[in-house]
This record gives structure tokens, sequence and C-alpha cells, in this order.
């Protein structure tokens, strides 16, 4: 296994810069998510990895290896990673193990390696098969097999999970997120989707706008996001404007202890767990609201409620509802030090 290494890369597409000086650090053995919206930049430095797009500018290395720069620019078939495409590119008139031995020396591809790495992904006895009789499911890992099989040095993962189905994906993350742990390959794979990031990723790189925003393993990001954007793309935020003076911040929600060294105007960051409702009550730290709208999601519930200054928050219990909406309820914060970004 090889670590990845990324500075300063830029590519451009017909005289537009689409990633501007990109740094990247994938470690040994660890899985990195690309996480962004769409257009951000995501599968362009993806491609540059793996040897498909070429960089104007920066370098990339496998381990000690420089794969990509100046004056250097190594073939795929050379750089010993495996790729796992958005549509699996399974070649339809090739059996599973004709599609798995494809990337295999020709002396090899009738040996036990196509067999092993099937077996890798739960699907020995298949090699017979025909990709269009597998489910999504296992199309997905024979695209996981045919990767794997040539022993590569790292794995790069394009939204491997959007051909699926809701209830399948989930499924097939696990079984990924298994199978990546038991291998310890170096892996990055690219997604939009929050969930799958944070599931899957040691590490989550933040990208937009042709830039990674932020680097940082999940619950490091989810705590301490480097921006509102970066807080709001991560998960739901309520970002509650105040006035921030010597490590406080007050608020509509009353005072707020903080982590971040900001003076002045500020919004303070609050995630919906970081606040709870209650019925009315009349003390110096409740704040009554009116709530407007109840999701139930089975494992918690979320509110959306109004402060008396029209301030809208999002609150989330591990319970079934409690509240209906136009209950009027009071609010507090769990008293938990927030991060806070200065306003404008």
């Amino acid at each position: 296994m090889s670590e990845i290494t990324a500075r300063g890369i830029t590519v451009s597409f017909d005289g537009t810069e689409v990633l501007h000086g990109v740094d990247l650090d994938v470690a040994e053995g660890s899985v990195v998510a690309l996480l962004g919206p769409s257009g951000c930049g995501k599968t362009t430095l993806l491609r540059s990895i793996a040897g498909l797009e070429r960089p104007t500018g920066g370098e990339v290395r496998i381990g000690d290896t420089l794969v990509s720069g100046p004056d250097t620019q190594v073939p795929p078939e050379r750089r010993r990673i495996g790729m796992v495409f958005q549509d699996w590119a399974l070649f339809p008139h090739l059996t599973v193990a004709g599609n798995v031995s494809f990337g295999l020396p020709r002396a090899e591809r009738k040996g036990p390696r196509v067999e092993a790495a099937l077996e890798l992904v739960g699907l020995e006895g298949f090699g017979d098969r025909m990709p269009g009789t597998l489910s999504g499911g296992q199309q997905q890992r024979v695209a996981l097999a045919r990767a794997l099989a040539p022993e590569p040095s790292a794995l790069l993962l394009d939204e491997p999970f959007s051909n699926l189905d809701t209830t399948l994906r989930a499924r097939v993350r696990t079984e990924v997120h298994e199978l990546l742990h038991r291998v310890g390959i170096t892996t990055v794979f690219v997604t939009h989707d929050q969930d799958e990031a944070f599931v899957l990723g040691d590490d989550v790189a933040v990208m937009s706008e042709g830039v990674i925003v932020q680097q940082a393993p999940p619950h490091e990001l989810y705590a301490n996001p480097a921006s509102a954007w970066v807080a709001h793309f991560v998960g739901d935020a309520n970002l509650v404007p105040g006035v921030a003076r010597h490590g406080r911040a007050s608020t509509a929600l009353g005072d707020i202890d903080l982590r971040s060294e900001v003076e002045g105007s500020c919004e303070v960051l609050l995630r919906p767990e970081d606040l709870m409702l209650d019925t009315a009550a009349g003390d110096d730290v409740s704040k009554p609201v009116r709530v407007e709208l109840v999701e139930y999601y089975g494992h918690d519930t979320v509110y959306l409620a109004t402060l008396d200054d029209g301030t809208r928050v999002r609150v989330r219990e591990v319970s079934v509802p409690r509240f209906d909406r136009g209950d009027v309820a009071s609010i507090r914060t769990t008293g938990r030090a927030a991060v806070a970004f200065t306003a404008g």
C-alpha cells in the first residue's frame, strides 16, 4: 500500500481553470472521502490522480514515486491504481470472471487470482455468470473485484453507490466499508453524500469551487467546520446571529460560551442536538418558541421552531415526537461551548 500526495494541482479545460492549486494527503492504508457539490472538481481531481487527466500544474505522488508533474506523466496503467467508475463500466459481453481478469497479465487470467478476488467481495462461484444477470449490488462488487485483482497500491472510487436504490445503497456501503478495512488499501472515493463520506472516510476532504476548503476526520469536521459554508454542507446547522465579547456571544437564545476567538458581530453554530425543547418555563435560561414543523425519522425527531424575534432553529431529539405543530414550548442550549464565525 502507498500514500497519495497531491500538491498544487491545477486543471484547465478550454482555458478555464477548474482546479485551483489543490493539496490532498491520503495516508497509507487510509480512506479519504472527497465530498462536495456537483461541479466542484471532485471527479477531476480523482481522474488526475489516476492519470486520466493531465494537470496543468502541481504534482501527484504515489508513495515515493512522482507520477504527475511539469515534466512527468506516468500512464494510468503504470500507476498501480485500481479504479471503480460511477457506472461500474463492466463489459457486458464478458463473464464475471472475464471482467475481473481483464486487468491481469495474460498468463494469470485463468489462474487462482480471479477466484480469490471474487471470494474477497463475496462472489465466489459467480465467475461463469454474465453481468446482466446480476443485481446492482453484485455488479458493483464485480467492479471492485476487477479493481482489486491486480493488487494495486491504491484504490479510487467515483460515486460508487450512486446507481443503487436507497435500501441497497446502505447495505452495499456497509459491505464496502468492511472490505476496505479488511484489505487495508489506500483509498480515495468521490461522493456528494455526507452520510457516505462520514461512514467510510477516515478523513473527509470538503471541496468547493475547485479547492479543498477543509480536510479532517469526520468528527472534527462536524464539530469544528472551517467556515459557515462547511458547517451547512456537512450537516444541519443553526447559525444564530450574535455579538461576541471575551469568549461569550449574546444571542436570542441567551449567552453562549465560544470556542472560537471572534469579537463583534458573529454567527454562532448550534447543531440541532445542541438545543433542547421543554414545556414552557419562565426561567432566565429558557426562551419561548413556537413549534412550526415536526419531522419524525424513526430514530429521532427534528422540530423546526421559531423564537419571538423570528429566529428559526432546528432541534433534534432522540425520542418520539413530544410536541405538535403550533405548540408553544421553551428552548435552551445544552451549555456546550460553540464555534462562531465572523458575520459577513
